[in-house]
């Protein structure tokens, strides 16, 4: 059987990332593949136990490195229980955020040292790396402005200029890794964003309804 394909949604805060992912899960599924969406922390027992802690308001005091073990933590028990098994039998893995959301965060809104962030991403992927990763663009305060409309999570509470840093850490990742990681326009409406993606992954999954 052939390997699956692994795609990742990324992109600052309140760019839409959840709301596209499921719109893409059901065209692909439409499709008759096997589809696997995932959110990244979570996805298993135990990496949603990491998330709850890891998103907590009241755990404010968490030192950054703290918070780049258990973001990597979580990923690899993600990655080892159902990402690789599901490539393996042929299923479309589709993930909210993966390590590329820890490059931006943590190296580029925290600004740990970049190349520690690289290595530490390295161990908790286990070596394993996206098909394709969709960076959906906004502006900062754009972003910002949606995602705390309702309140904020741990993260989005480090204010707009974090969100502009972790923007802009994106950006320079689509320039280093033009081949894996594209840049899609998150302006618009809806379906608009979702034609966009669709068209970004054609080569990948096949022309999508």
């Amino acid at each position: 059987m052939a390997r699956g394909v692994f795609i990742t949604l990324e992109g600052a805060d309140g760019c839409g990332k959840s709301t596209q992912a499921g719109l893409l899960a059901a065209a692909i599924e439409a499709t008759g593949r096997e589809t696997v969406r995932l959110r990244e922390p979570g996805g298993t027992k135990i990496s949603e136990k990491v998330r709850a802690i890891l998103l907590d308001p009241a755990n404010a005091e968490m030192v950054p490195e703290c918070e780049l073990l258990l973001y990597e933590a979580s990923r690899a028990q993600l990655t080892r229980e159902v990402i690789a098994p599901a490539l393996e039998r042929g299923a479309v893995v589709l993930c909210d955020r993966y390590y590329d959301s820890t490059y931006a965060y943590q190296a580029g809104g925290r600004e740990l040292d970049e190349g520690l962030v690289r290595r530490a991403n390295e161990l908790g992927s286990c070596g394993l790396s996206p098909d394709r990763t969709l960076v959906l663009d906004l502006p900062a305060s754009v972003g910002y402005a949606r995602a705390t409309a309702g309140g904020a999570d741990r993260m989005e509470a480090e204010g707009l200029a974090f969100q502009e840093r972790v923007r802009a850490a994106y950006l320079r990742l689509a320039e280093e890794e033009p081949g894996r990681v594209r840049v899609v326009d998150a302006s618009g409406e809806r379906d608009e964003v979702a034609s966009r993606i669709r068209g970004a992954l054609a080569d990948l999954v096949g022309e999508l309804a």
